[in-house]
C-alpha cells in the first residue's frame, strides 16, 4: 500500500544521518532528493553514499549495482525545489530546536499538500517542531539510529496533533525500506529507547558518585554477567558525556555528580582523549571479566524495568515496542519487559522499594503500573502473566 502513495522522498541534510537515510531509501528502490545548504556539502554527502555502497558491494550485500542505486539519488540546494514533489520529507539537520523549526516553517510553505513531514530527532519535541506549521497533523517523528545503513530500528513518534494516517503511512514506509519501526504514541522526552537507556547510565553514575562501586566493576559486571554489549561508562565515553549531559539538562533530569565533574573538566570521552577511561595515555576500557565479581546487577536492571513500566503505564508504547527498541536500538540481551517477567516482577518491586526506603530519592519510586501488575498477581512468566501473557 505504501508504494501507492509514496514515490518521491526528500531528505534535508547530507551529514551522517542525512546521507545514511538517503542511502537506505535509495537501496529500497525510492527516488530520493538529498538537499543541503551548499553544493559542496551535499556533494560530499553524495560521495559518502557512493563510498558506503561500494563497501556493501565488496561484501556482496547489494541486489543492484552501485550505479543503479546512485541513479535514483539527486542532490539539491534550493529547499523549495527539493520538496515540491516529495511525498515524504525527512528532515535530518543538527539537533537544535530553533534550526528544526526554521526548516519546518519553510517546509510548510513549499511542501505539497498531504506530504508527510518527518523529523529525524533523538529527543526534541515533535509537538514543538510541528507548532510552526499550519499542518501539524502531517508532522511525525522518524528517529533513525546511527548509522542508518546498519541499524534496524526506527522510532515513529506522534506529536500532540499527528494524525493516525500520517503515523501509519510513515510506519509502512519504514517497513518498506527494510527497517523495523516501533510506535512512540506520546511525545515524551527521550521517546522510548533513550528512556530505557537512561537508568542504565544514570544509576551506574549515581553508584560510583556514592562510592558504592567502581567504574570497572560495573562495566565488567554488566557486560560479562548480564551480556550487555558495552558497560554504561564505556558507552558514555563512545557517545560523548557532553551529549548525554545536555539531553538530561533539557529534560530537567537530576545529573549525578560524577557526570557533572567529567563535563566540567571537559573529559567527554573518546573525542577528547579522556572520559571515564584514558584514551591518550591509557588503553581505554581496560576492565576484565573478574572485575565485576560480586556486583549485584539487579539494581540497575530494576531501574530499567521501572522505566519500561512508566512507558507502558502512560500509553507511550507497548511492552513489545519497548523490548524491540531495547534489543534493536541498544543491543540489550533481552527487552526489559521480558527480563522483568523472567526475574519476577515482585522481585523488581521489592528491589525498588528497598532503594526508595534507603535513599528516599523520587527516581526509585516504583511506577503505578508495576505496582498494579504485582497487585493483580501478574508477576511474570512463572505466574502465567506479567507484562506479557504466557
Amino acid at each position: 500500500m505504501v508504494r501507492e502513495n509514496i514515490h518521491q522522498v526528500t531528505v534535508l541534510g547530507s551529514g551522517s544521518m542525512g546521507h545514511g537515510i538517503t542511502e537506505v531509501a535509495a537501496m529500497a528502490g525510492y527516488d530520493v532528493t538529498m538537499r543541503d545548504i551548499e553544493s559542496d556539502i551535499v556533494e560530499e554527502g553524495y560521495e559518502n553514499i557512493r563510498w558506503s555502497l561500494e563497501k556493501l558491494a565488496d561484501s556482496d550485500r547489494l541486489d543492484e549495482s552501485v550505479d543503479e542505486i546512485m541513479a535514483r539519488i539527486e542532490t539539491a540546494v534550493d529547499l523549495g525545489e527539493s520538496v515540491a514533489d516529495a511525498d515524504i520529507v525527512i528532515e535530518a539537520v543538527p539537533e537544535e530546536m530553533a534550526l528544526k523549526q526554521d526548516v519546518f516553517d519553510e517546509l510548510d510553505d513549499h511542501a505539497s499538500e498531504g506530504a508527510i513531514l518527518a523529523s529525524n530527532t533523538s529527543s526534541l519535541s515533535i509537538t514543538d517542531i510541528a507548532s510552526v506549521t499550519d499542518r501539524p497533523a502531517d508532522v511525525v517523528g522518524l528517529h533513525f539510529f546511527n548509522p542508518p545503513v546498519k541499524m534496524e530500528l526506527v522510532e515513529v513518534i506522534y506529536g500532540a496533533e499527528t494524525a493516525d494516517e500520517t503515523a501509519e503511512r510513515a510506519y509502512e514506509f519504514v517497513e518498506d525500506i527494510g527497517k523495523t519501526p516501533i510506535y512512540v504514541r506520546k511525545d515524551v522526552h527521550r521517546f522510548v529507547v533513550n528512556n530505557v537507556l537512561g537508568p542504565f547510565v544514570d544509576e551506574s553514575h549515581w553508584m560510583v558518585s556514592r562510592d558504592e562501586a567502581s567504574i570497572r566493576e560495573i562495566d565488567a559486571a554488566m557486560v560479562h554477567q548480564r551480556g550487555y554489549p558495552m558497560g554504561p561508562f564505556e558507552l558514555m565515553d563512545m557517545t560523548g558525556l557532553d551529549v548525554t549531559y545536555h539531553v538530561r539538562k533539557a529534560g530537567d533530569i537530576e545529573i549525578p555528580p560524577l557526570m557533572e565533574q567529567r563535563v566540567e573538566n571537559e573529559n567527554y570521552g573518546r573525542k577528547t582523549g579522556k572520559g571515564h577511561y584514558d584514551y591518550e595515555n591509557g588503553d581505554g576500557p581496560d576492565y576484565e571479566e573478574g572485575d565485576g565479581e560480586g556486583f549485584e546487577t539487579l539494581r540497575i536492571d530494576a531501574m530499567i524495568v521501572n522505566a519500561a513500566a512508566w512507558l507502558i503505564g502512560n500509553d507511550v508504547a507497548t511492552a513489545d515496542a519497548v523490548d524491540t527498541g531495547a534489543k534493536l536500538g541498544l543491543g540489550f540481551p533481552e527487552g526489559p519487559c521480558t527480563f522483568g517477567d523472567e526475574t519476577g516482577l515482585e522481585t523488581i518491586l521489592e528491589t525498588l522499594e528497598g532503594l526508595h526506603e534507603e535513599y528516599g530519592d523520587e527516581r526509585y519510586e516504583p511506577e503505578p503500573y508495576l505496582r498494579e501488575l504485582v497487585a493483580d498477581g501478574r508477576t511474570g512468566k512463572a505466574a502465567g502473566a506479567g507484562f506479557y501473557e504466557y
